[in-house]
């Protein structure tokens, strides 16, 4: 692949970075990033990872657009209210990055459609709010050895996790949370969230999925990200591989 002129004045910022440079650019622009959800966190997920350069971008997400969306939601404005997440959010790729291809899957996540979602994926996005689809994707994903991003928000508290459970030495998502997490799904609708939390914390998984495309500084997979806005404190955790995980043990 050679850049264009273009390119090379849009990406000058990554290209300029050592640890990324104009081989660590093509690599985003031949990449495929599969994204799980188009809210709170997957809003400026898809912005970063458009702005970047990542080639192509595939979406999922059964939503519409509501007004309580805004609060955290900034993929979207007043005039998308009603409207499909995945239909704006391709609408908002293409006014930012034109270059990037953008897949959308107006369905939830099941059994029957992850297979064709993961399709020639570079790596996996989840930002779900529900622990029955982060627990598919997760799986798949590790069968699959597709890296997983997983981010996740409460009210006030982020966490971040990259793994690649197939790897001797690191573990897979269930390793983390077991396979019946210990508390049932509470929506932010019913504890609320404070919505820059949201894009710190789906910032923060767009930089991992870069780093996970291009390799820049230091391997992350195995660690989990803990965010706490209250006090304005962060501390970073390394995961222990289960031996009898059912997912990744053997």
């Amino acid at each position: 692949m050679t850049l264009t002129d273009e390119q090379l004045e849009r990406y000058a910022r990554h290209i300029v970075l050592k640890e990324i440079g104009g081989e660590g650019q093509k690599k985003l622009l031949s990449a495929t990033v599969a994204i799980v959800g188009a809210g709170g966190i997957g809003s400026p997920l898809i912005q970063y990872l458009a702005a970047a350069g990542v080639g192509r971008l595939r979406i999922i997400d059964d939503d519409s657009v509501a007004l309580s969306n805004l609060q955290r939601q900034t993929l979207f404005g007043t005039d998308d209210i009603g409207a499909d997440k995945v239909a704006r959010a391709a609408k908002a790729v293409a006014r930012l990055n034109p270059d990037i291809v953008v897949e959308t899957l107006d369905q939830r996540l099941t059994t029957e459609n992850i297979e064709s979602f993961l399709d020639a994926a570079d790596v996996i996005v989840d930002g779900s709010d529900n622990f029955e689809t982060r627990l598919l994707v997760a799986d798949t994903a590790c069968g699959r050895h597709i890296p997983l991003v997983s981010a996740a928000i409460g009210q006030f508290e982020g966490q971040l996790g990259t793994f690649r459970g197939w790897e001797p030495d690191k573990p897979c998502y269930r390793c983390f949370v077991g396979a019946d997490p210990d508390r049932p799904d509470i929506s932010c609708a019913d504890q609320g969230v404070l919505g820059a939390l949201a894009g710190i914390m789906g910032s923060m998984a767009a930089m991992e999925t870069i780093r996970q495309i291009t390799g820049f500084g230091e391997d992350t997979a195995g660690k989990l990200l803990l965010f706490d806005a209250l006090s304005l404190r962060a501390r970073t955790l390394t995961l222990p591989k289960d031996p009898g995980c059912p997912i990744c043990a053997a």
